[in-house]
């Protein structure tokens, strides 16, 4: 028991001054948020088959939104909709579904726009008034990494559901460390108590040890006879024990006072209170207010009242970063747990109006969305400072006050029977049936014919989209996931915002690189143009999928995030959009790189295109580099002397970089430019046009057709050499790709080029009889380099200095009925897995997950992503060429 806070408290309360704390605001709040605060976005998040789909069942159930319980073997449950998903029991594509907690009455047949809130909401526990709490049941397995980035994006808070029985598994260390980035509050389920082999107490345990943060243990398990089966749960904030009947839905639930419980089960009524007072403990680290309390009921924790426990619990929950995680004890497909685990949502994690503000960027620079609104409004009552830029100035008083909303588009879907649906996050205003929207990504104006709320896959139509609410627009024909979307008083279709608001972004939702692809090909040409469209929906749908076509072979491949990914895909491109096409087998993207420089090659291009002559000229050279600190897509422009300028690209993917040395072509008096310059072209243009066919050339190498990576490409042009009157942008592009072309080549022929293959970071998890089999396969057989046991001098997580080393001797656990008492291994986690950490070749991880069962007897789990590219040795890449051409 921790008590150094106790002393500390008693000799810091003789010389505090108590000040009272603001519990209501006086001031009338407007609609809009009373609305945001009534209000839950949440996601679900876990490892594969931790009972994530089974738990939002129960939660739709008991909140009214279904009239029976739906099972994911049956294949009846209503997030899981895609036929793909009920044939495999897993979660494919994230569903968005909204309900109300506690659930409305009966005799609302329409859920109203705004909960009827009490005067005194902000005094009481939140839950005792509706709630509208828009839910997201994410997919847990690795290859749809991408469909969860996209949800905790717009997510405020997050339940992470644990197996019982399996623990804090790989994939959940994953996605907590996502949802830790995006500064989400969690709240902890730990499901399956019902199962043979649950271990609450370990579970607990390897919370504090693999999530890093204070586990507060707010249920406790209830075992029948305290060794029997699990028949519910010990509340620990209100103190009392509830109990679910056996074999029901799970709506008839008993509750005993701790005065109750000490007449039938004594022992377990004091386990309730061990698990007070170590509540109360790890509370009063992390929240003063607690620590007040605790002292003003006479250091008594049981005295203190459960509303007082909640209120401190939401503190410390929202707290950036989060150090302590409250845990709830369960098992959904019992029906046991759900409604509390329900009302902690409402009560612990925030509404929008307490998530950190949303990060812009306009006009180059970096804000938050409400100090730009703030900005505008302040510019109204103000006199703009002296040493503000006047191009600031009028973009908070011009533009930002014509901004009536805000939103980003994270997910788009192709529904059979509502077209396009995109869903959205409104971060400010509001957006209304058949408004216009302005696409800043894409400057594209469109509208918005109808507005739905989302039911999984059912919908109801409404007027209006509020802020801090998820929604989604139908009939968008442009908006793909990341873009942002605005409201503009006094926005035309064919209009665009004047000034720099045109420029406003929300932080993107950034897309990791695919390592599998496969070809794709028609069965005949007829054919050809539904095949491409089909694909186009899909890279829509999953911007994680990445669509290329051989130019030389004519063919087209899809790369993807895993086998599983591709394999959804093309199920998805046969089956429901009836597309006549061969999908080959699923290989891995390599990559080439040059092993030597080249000197500068000229090509010039004077031929017809399009019926009309083109000429021009470039100069190219190539050379291998190491790695480059630049950010893909970005551009920087310098001096080199002598009017001279040198334009570098760091072009997206594989680490290569375009350096253009070019003379001063911007200034638009200078008689250089009149007379070295044609006319219809422009400095931006050409460099644009020099980058694509860089780009091209650089797509397919001249090894073995693989994208080159670890290049760099120099081009200089001379406007008086390389520019004719008949350059064209076109003509320009084509040059620079076969200049570069040719650069290549002349550098392969010069010394070989090197085939790079995509390296894994590779993550474990096996029991402890079977660690040394797998090392050994992993060590000897793939080639892989084993860089930790059990996280120890792992280089991700000694890389961060703030992740918090907890001791599991000092974490709070009720006992175990089955546990066997010996040993702790050291760490406290006696029957806990063990956990591997490797880089391998990604040629060697595949059909890994067969394999790893075998070894261990079918409970092995893995999780994994990608490390970066290295170069093969001469014997390696000997090998794999050998069966490329097998193939």
């Amino acid at each position: 028991m921790r008590i150094g806070w106790v002393w500390r408290a008693r000799r810091v309360a003789r010389h505090h001054v108590k000040t009272p704390r603001r519990l209501l605001s006086t001031q009338p709040q407007p609609q809009s948020d009373l609305l945001s605060k009534a209000t839950r976005n949440i996601g679900i998040i876990a490892h594969i088959d931790a009972g994530k789909t089974t738990t939002t069942e129960r939660m739709l159930y008991y909140s009214g939104v279904t009239r029976r319980i739906g099972n994911v073997d049956e294949g009846s449950t209503v997030t899981d909709f895609l036929p793909a998903e009920r044939a495999r029991g897993i979660t494919i594509q994230s569903a968005a579904i909204t309900f109300h907690w506690p659930p409305l009455p009966p005799s609302a047949q329409t859920p109203p726009l705004l909960p009827q809130l009490p005067a005194s909401f902000d005094t009481v526990l939140p839950s005792s008034t509706p709630h509208n709490i828009n839910l997201i049941d994410t997919p847990g397995h690795a290859d749809f990494t991408f469909e969860v980035l996209r949800s905790l994006r717009v997510l405020d808070g997050a339940v992470c559901i644990l197996d019982g029985v399996a623990g804090v598994e790989a994939q959940t260390e994953k996605v907590w460390t996502q949802a830790g980035h995006y500064h989400i509050p969690r709240i902890i389920f730990v499901n399956k108590l019902d199962r043979v082999g649950a271990a609450f107490s370990r579970t607990v345990k390897e919370i504090g040890v693999r999530l890093h943060g204070w586990p507060a243990v707010c249920h406790i398990p209830w075992w029948q006879g305290g060794n029997g089966d699990f028949v519910g749960v010990g509340d620990v904030v209100n103190l009392r024990g509830m109990l679910w009947q056996v074999g029901g839905d799970g709506r008839d639930i008993q509750a005993f006072g701790l005065e109750d419980l000490g007449k039938t089960d004594e022992k377990f009524a004091e386990e309730i209170k061990k698990a007070r007072i170590a509540l109360v403990e790890i509370l009063s680290e992390y929240d003063d207010v607690m620590v007040e309390h605790f002292l003003e009921h006479d250091e008594d924790h049981v005295a203190i009242p459960a509303i007082q426990i909640m209120q401190s619990l939401r503190r410390v929950v929202l707290q950036a970063p989060q150090k302590v995680i409250p845990v709830f004890a369960g098992a959904s497909f019992r029906n046991i747990g759900v409604q509390p685990l329900l009302d902690a949502v409402v009560d612990l994690l925030p509404s929008p109006l307490e998530r950190p503000d949303p990060e812009i960027s306009i006009s180059s620079q970096s804000s938050t969305l409400p100090a730009l609104l703030s900005s505008a409004a302040t510019a109204k009552t103000t006199k703009p400072a002296r040493k503000q830029p006047q191009q600031e100035q009028g973009l908070a008083v011009a533009e930002v006050k014509n901004l009536t909303a805000c939103a980003l588009a994270f997910k788009v879907v192709n529904d059979p029977k509502r077209g396009v649906l995109v869903y959205v996050r409104v971060y400010s205003g509001s957006i209304d049936r058949g408004a216009t929207l302005y696409n800043t990504n894409l400057a594209i104006a469109e509208r918005a014919p109808r507005l739905l709320k989302m039911y999984a896959n059912d919908a109801v139509e409404v007027d209006s989209i509020g802020p801090g609410q998820i929604g989604v627009i139908t009939g968008l024909k442009h908006a793909r996931t990341g873009d942002t979307l605005i409201v503009y008083r006094g926005l035309q279709m064919k209009g665009t915002p004047s000034g720099g608001l045109n420029t406003l972004q929300l932080r993107p939702i950034n897309v990791p690189p695919p390592v599998f692809f496969t070809s794709i090909e028609p069965n005949s040409l007829s054919e050809q143009k539904h095949v491409l469209e089909s694909l186009g929906i899909l890279l829509r749908e999953d911007p994680s999928l990445h669509l290329s076509i051989d130019e030389e072979s004519g063919q087209t491949h899809l790369a993807g995030m895993g086998d599983l990914h591709l394999e959804i895909a093309r199920d998805r491109l046969l089956n429901d959009f009836k597309a006549k096409a061969r999908i080959g087998k699923i290989e891995i993207g390599y990559r080439e790189t040059i092993t030597t420089s080249t000197t500068p090659i000229t090509h010039k291009l004077d031929k017809p295109i399009a019926g009309k002559q083109a000429k021009a000229s470039i100069t190219a050279s190539v050379e291998p580099v190491d790695d480059s600190i630049m950010m893909p897509g970005s551009q920087t422009v310098q001096e080199i002397g002598d009017g001279a300028f040198e334009t570098t690209y760091k072009l997206p993917d594989n680490n290569n970089t375009l350096h253009i040395s070019h003379p001063d072509l911007s200034r638009q008096d200078s008689a250089s430019h009149k007379n070295h310059i044609p006319p219809h072209l422009s400095l931006p243009g050409i460099l644009h046009s020099i980058q694509a066919g860089a780009s091209a050339a650089l797509a397919r190498g001249p090894f073995h057709g693989f994208p080159v990576a670890n290049t760099r490409v120099s081009i200089d042009l001379d406007a008086q050499a390389h520019l004719f009157p008949e350059t064209t942008p076109t003509a320009i592009s084509m040059a620079a790709r076969a200049a570069v072309g040719s650069s290549l080549r002349s550098a392969c022929d010069a010394a070989p080029a090197v085939l790079m293959e995509p390296v894994m970071m590779v993550t474990i998890f096996v029991n402890e009889n079977s660690l040394g089999a797998v090392v050994q396969d992993i060590s000897s057989s793939r080639g892989g380099q084993v860089l930790s046991l059990d996280g120890s001098d792992s280089p991700t997580s000694a890389s961060d200095d703030d992740v918090p080393r907890i001791d599991p001797n000092l974490i709070y656990t009720p006992p175990d009925p089955f546990a066997s008492g010996t040993g702790d291994m050291g760490n406290g986690l006696a029957d806990s897995q063990r956990q591997i950490v490797a880089r391998v070749p990604l040629k060697e991880m595949v059909g890994y997950l067969n394999h790893l069962r075998a070894l261990t007897s079918g409970r092995g789990t893995f999780v994994m992503t990608v490390d970066g590219f290295e170069k093969m040795g001469s014997q390696r890449q000997k090998e794999v060429l050998d069966a490329l051409r097998e193939f």
